[in-house]
């Protein structure tokens, strides 16, 4: 499918919004509980039943109107599917908390095997969009190694210890800070093996 422009905003809702919307959910029915065929679920295990349609209708209408989907999504929405459908069948919230880790582990590992040959993965995924001298990929690269792996160890933490709520909190707010946090830190990194000038 031809990629097509779309705003900015549009696409940044799309991707920001059912997380958004799966903390508002949880803010609103988090107390509650709601029986059926018997079986009891309490308000989070309904949030994440809905989450799981509402994540792939809005990578749906981002496919439909950008004509393109990363690879990372499609990951990423399978997992949300698989760990989201398992708490929801099991009626068990461990199984979405872990959903996380295995997405930054896998992230982490990717990085991991290409740094491992000599190779910058992150050079394959974002070389158009970054040009940068292959000394600044393989830093970067190893940078967001220890970066993803950080994550995954930090929401095994969370969530092995901590409530549902302050898990919810981390997740929205913690890792979206730390992501942000991070990718501004680089930002000497990239000016200093830029090649931009160059092309």
């Amino acid at each position: 499918m031809t990629q097509h422009h779309v705003p900015q905003w549009l696409k940044s809702t799309l991707e920001l919004g059912p997380v958004i919307g799966f903390f508002v959910a949880y803010l609103w029915l988090k107390d509650r509980v709601f029986t059926y065929n018997g079986i009891d679920y309490d308000g989070f295990i309904v949030v994440t039943a809905g989450f799981i349609p509402v994540i792939l209708a809005s990578m749906g209408l981002l496919w439909w109107l950008t004509g393109h989907i990363s690879r990372m999504q499609i990951v990423t929405a399978v997992l949300v599917v698989v760990f989201g459908g398992l708490t929801v069948w099991l009626n068990d919230d461990r199984f979405i908390k872990m959903k996380p880790t295995m997405v930054y582990l896998l992230l982490g590992g990717v990085l991991a095997i290409g740094l491992l040959r000599g190779q910058s993965y992150l050079r394959v995924v974002m070389g158009e969009l970054l040009p940068m001298e292959q000394e600044g990929w393989m830093i970067l690269t190893r940078r967001m190694t220890a970066f993803f792996l950080l994550l995954a160890a930090s929401n095994e933490i969370v969530w092995r210890t901590q409530s549902t709520e302050i898990w919810v909190y981390f997740e929205t707010f913690v890792i979206t800070g730390a992501t942000f946090v991070f990718f501004i830190a680089q930002a000497g990194l990239i000016q200093k093996y830029s090649t931009a000038e160059d092309d």
